[in-house]
């Protein structure tokens, strides 16, 4: 069957539809299969929904982003409900969707570094813009909003891309320079969006945080207000090296000429059994008079900076940009720990600011008693913060817990969960101004809170709670206001979905779910990450108030117990201390045990532990709840059942079963690939030469980098493995994996010896940096450190890059994209040719599998108006997906051919396994799309039963609003309005499927 005569009547017809099936199900088995078989045909990257719906400007069109499945899903609206009309296959990870005009929808790709223009009618991207890495919020915004903001990290292969080296503020990222922002703002004028390959930026504007995420409009579109995700709260780790010997309160000592220091490590010194702790460092915060202090107020330095800290920590959370000059107006901070969205009051013009507030300054876990303090269910305040003019004003929105009080206690309130939000997300301002709604993402609901209350931080969530909106679907994490029609959309992550609100009820009329196809591991896992009613007694804490997205929080904690006891380490130790044991090690001068005081650590990413062995730092989760086991990292995560309790503030253990569902979902999740290493998997000169020294020229004695820091792709080491070692500190650490060295840039002037530091910095972003407790600023400086011996500085220098472009489980192609038209194949073309190339190279990544390629290819476009996938095969062909048999195979050419007389076609590498998913098959059944009467959703007998041409597994009964009663709703739903289904027939636009939809009049929008 051509592509020119697969005609919608063709594939209308369900009797010849089940005879295909049947001829070729043996041959489709025998081919589509192989091509997925091996390495998995989904990887969860876990990216957090920032900007998931939008309306289209004449309100009769609702777009959503699929993220999982990395489709735009467009609805029709009307006054009954929405009606879903078709899907867009956009890239990888979409996390964010504006639409410009009712012709012209912008998605942000958070892993695709992308930007897909869709026109929603033709159902297809027309182009793709390329920009920084993991890419988050977008809006409109300048003179006829025709300016298009887009929030990136400060890096990126495109942001060194010759094609825009002419554009102010593009080129070289600086990752080793210090006193430089780490967040970008890519600014277009979507109405000249140049001829380059990616698009041509007006400017790219740097403000001075750590990666953005949220942006927000004035209402007269003059301002652009842009958050920091990462923003930190003014708190450091001092080295030990610093601290003084001897955990005294309140005498001070000399560490070096000119350097004093206030005292030892808080303490205790020794935790409840008696047994000593070890010497390690300590958290300090710059306050608002510039002073750093620790938990017991004790001063390290004055002045803003001094001999223990040679920078400043500003704190600079929420910066504005005039969108006329594209300069930044002004700049607030103090405004939270985890920035997630703002939103903009249109009466007033105030900007209101959803983050938590992280307590990293208390010290210790468990139930307080020997050390006096503990952060056991205190973790992250939950906010929502209020900048009215130069005025930031913090509201707390869960200030009716009583942190003093732990779950278990006497007086322990119960039912302070039933009043708590957790994890604010978006938020939406009705028109008159007076109601904020909030998705509080943590809890499954919308929090609603009167705008004057909110600011005058008068509401009493004890009450207020009684006008909480609860949702189905778990994970609300985008809001749509249609006060015309009295209702509320809100995006849920967690089953991936929508529900539809009636506002003046608060009650939920619909829930519909997008296709999925995410694996089961993921779905029922994802919970146990985020949900505070789950995780906590108080409503408030969960993982993700420290693991944000399954991520970092981009500090330093100090989670030891006092309570708790000591503990023998089963971890192999490659390198233990020669000939004796130092008398402090781990606090009792033993080799293989685990104090429960450890000190000040960062958070690590749950990203890419499927091959990690023992967790945390030290690898003290090797011995738990459920055993010893030295390099099993399933029993590992299962020993953080503790965590619930003792950390969370949970009133009981999980479930043991479902701390195995949480660890089959935490053990899936992927770390993105490297967006500092160059596409072509091609080291720049000084990064090969730091590769070749790390792996083979020794620099301890007779080791070399990799000797401890492993190197093993075929095994899932990248810079880490399963042991333990002793580097002369005061405790035996487990070796850490270097792959996400790159997020660490940020924090320069620590000491680089007591008294032998470089000049004082100035202002930096961030606070922690690299080592155990972030106390090292640079990897310059690491490997600068007594224990090394390099040859010459030019070695620390491009070990230093090597690293920042380190080895991964996936190649830098790895969800890449660009557009093909009719118009641009000279500049396109090369791209193209680069991704064919990846294809072909080998690639060896034991999450894939073993030896595979780097990327697969899959082609997205449309064919006669219908949405159509190509998949490359190994021969280099192009598959179709309607050609299961393979007898109509395309060659690189011909299938380019298609953008000049059918139009775009969007090209993407995506990870191995992948490509007949993405490309031809989205839902892994017998039946490729362009033959599948459901496409989203597994269906091998394409069982129709009431022969409307849309299988039966898309066919939804309706769930009716509450007091409607059953007849009526179906009543409502046989009037026309909201259309029960999951999803098109072939995720056809609306106009072309007309003729085909004429016999269901019952079910099309009024």
């Amino acid at each position: 069957m051509s592509i020119g005569n697969h005609s919608g009547t063709v594939r209308s017809s369900l009797a010849r539809l089940m005879c295909a099936c049947v001829a070729i199900g043996a041959l489709v088995t025998a081919t589509v299969e192989e091509v997925w078989a091996a390495p998995p045909s989904f990887l969860a990257f876990e990216s957090g929904p920032v900007r998931p719906m939008a309306l289209s400007p004449d309100g009769t069109r609702l777009y959503a982003v699929n993220t999982p499945d990395g489709v735009l899903e467009v609805f029709l609206v009307d006054g009954w409900g929405i009606n879903y009309s078709h899907s867009v296959p956009v890239g990888q990870e979409p996390v964010a969707v504006a639409a410009r005009s009712t012709t012209e929808v912008w998605v942000v790709n958070h892993l695709s570094d992308s930007v897909s223009i869709v026109d929603p009618e033709a159902g297809r991207v027309t182009r793709t813009l390329l920009v920084g890495d993991e890419p988050r919020d977008i809006v409109f915004a300048g003179p006829a909003d025709v300016r298009a903001f887009v929030t990136t990290a400060h890096r990126g292969q495109h942001r060194v891309d010759p094609s825009i080296a002419a554009v102010p503020g593009a080129g070289d990222p600086q990752l080793t320079t210090e006193g430089i922002g780490r967040a970008d703002v890519w600014v277009f004028d979507a109405t000249s969006l140049g001829t380059t390959l990616g698009g041509t930026p007006i400017r790219i504007v740097t403000v001075f945080g750590d990666t953005p995420r949220a942006l927000a409009r004035s209402v007269d579109g003059t301002k652009v207000w842009v958050a920091i995700h990462h923003s930190g709260n003014r708190t450091t780790a001092l080295n030990r090296g610093l601290v003084c010997d001897g955990f005294n309160q309140t005498i001070g000592c000399t560490i070096a000429p000119s350097v004093d220091s206030p005292g030892g490590v808080p303490g205790p010194s020794q935790n409840f059994e008696g047994f000593q702790a070890p010497e390690v460092g300590v958290i300090v915060q710059q306050g608002g008079d510039d002073v750093w202090r620790d938990v017991l107020g004790r001063v390290w330095d004055t002045g803003g900076v001094g001999p223990h800290v040679r920078f400043d920590l500003p704190d600079l959370d929420v910066f504005e940009i005039d969108t006329t000059t594209l300069a930044q107006s002004a700049a607030h901070a103090s405004v939270g720990t985890s920035i997630f969205n703002m939103t903009v009051n249109p009466v007033n013009g105030n900007l209101y600011v959803s983050n938590t507030d992280s307590q990293n300054l208390t010290q210790f876990e468990g139930p307080g008693t020997t050390g006096g303090s503990t952060v056991q269910g205190h973790l992250a305040e939950a906010r929502i913060t209020v900048i009215d003019g130069t005025t930031v004003s913090p509201r707390h929105l869960n200030k009716h817990i009583d942190y003093d009080v732990l779950a278990g206690d006497p007086g322990f309130d119960a039912t302070a969960k039933d009043h708590s939000l957790a994890i604010p997300l978006e938020m939406v301002v009705s028109a008159d101004g007076s109601t904020l709604y909030v998705a509080a993402f943590g809890s499954s609901k919308v929090g609603v809170f009167p705008t004057a209350g909110l600011e005058a931080d008068t509401f009493d969530p004890t009450t207020l709670s009684a006008n909480y909106i609860d949702v189905t679907g778990g994970g609300p994490g985008g809001l749509l206001l249609d006060e015309a029609n009295d209702r509320l959309f809100v995006y849920t992550r967690f089953d991936n979905g929508i529900s539809m609100i009636r506002l003046s009820t608060g009650l939920e009329l619909v829930h519909w779910n997008f296709a999925n196809q995410e694996p089961a591991t993921v779905v029922d896992g994802r919970p146990f990450l985020y949900d505070a009613q789950i995780s906590s007694a108080n409503g408030e804490t969960s993982c993700a108030s420290c693991h944000v997205f399954g991520d970092l929080d981009h500090i330093g904690w100090d989670l030891g117990n006092p309570d708790d006891i000591l503990a023998s380490n089963p971890m192999s130790i490659l390198f233990p201390p020669p000939l004796f044991v130092p008398p402090g090690l781990n606090g009792v001068g033993i080799l293989d045990v685990f104090h429960p005081m450890k000190g000040p650590m960062t958070t690590q990413t749950l990203r890419g532990m499927q091959n990690g062995g023992a967790m945390h730092w030290r690898g003290d989760r090797s011995n738990g709840f459920f055993g010893l086991a030295a390099a099993d990292e399933d029993m590992a995560f299962r020993n953080f059942i503790v965590a619930f309790e003792g950390l969370l503030g949970r009133a009981s253990l999980l479930p043991e079963a479902d701390m195995q569902t949480f660890a089959d979902f935490a053990l899936s999740l992927t770390l993105p690939p490297n967006p500092v290493r160059p596409l072509d998997n091609q080291l720049p000169a000084g990064a090969a030469a730091g590769r070749a020294f790390y792996l083979g020229t020794p620099v301890d004695g007779l080791l070399t980098c990799n000797d401890c820091h492993s190197l093993d792709a075929s095994q899932g080491f990248f810079g880490g493995g399963t042991f333990a070692t002793f580097e002369g500190g005061t405790q035996i650490v487990k070796v850490p994996h270097l792959r996400n060295a790159y997020t660490k840039v940020g924090m320069f002037g620590m000491l680089a010896g007591i008294g032998l530091g470089p000049a004082e910095t100035g202002d930096q972003v961030r606070g922690f940096g690299y080592l155990k407790n972030g106390s090292i600023d640079t990897l310059f400086r690491f490997v600068s450190a007594n224990g090394f011996v390099f040859p010459s500085e030019v070695d620390r220098r491009n070990s230093e890059a090597f690293m920042l472009q380190f080895d991964n489980d996936l190649a830098p192609i790895v969800g890449q994209q660009v557009t093909l038209d009719s118009t641009n194949g000279v500049v396109v073309g090369p791209r193209i040719d680069l991704m064919i190339a990846r294809a072909n190279a080998a690639f060896t990544s034991l999450l894939l599998d073993g030896i595979t390629t780097e990327c697969e290819l899959a082609v997205k476009g449309t064919v006669g108006g219908e949405t159509r996938g190509w998949v490359r095969l190994g021969g280099g062909m192009f598959q179709a997906d309607d050609d299961p048999s393979q007898t109509s195979l395309l060659s690189d050419g011909a299938l380019r051919a298609l953008a000049t007389s059918e139009g775009p076609l969007t090209y993407s590498c995506v990870a191995p396994g992948s490509g007949v998913r993405v490309g031809i098959n989205r839902d892994l059944d017998v039946v490729l799309d362009g033959l599948d009467n459901c496409p989203g959703h597994p269906n091998d007998s394409q069982t129709d039963t009431d022969m409307d041409g849309l299988g039966d597994a898309c066919d939804l009964t309706p769930t009716p609003e509450p007091g409607l009663g059953t007849g009526l709703a179906v009543g409502l739903m046989a009037l026309g309005g909201i259309s029960w289904r999951h999803s098109s027939r072939h995720s056809l636009p609306q106009r072309v499927r007309g003729s085909r939809d004429a016999g269901r009049a019952d079910r099309s929008p009024r």
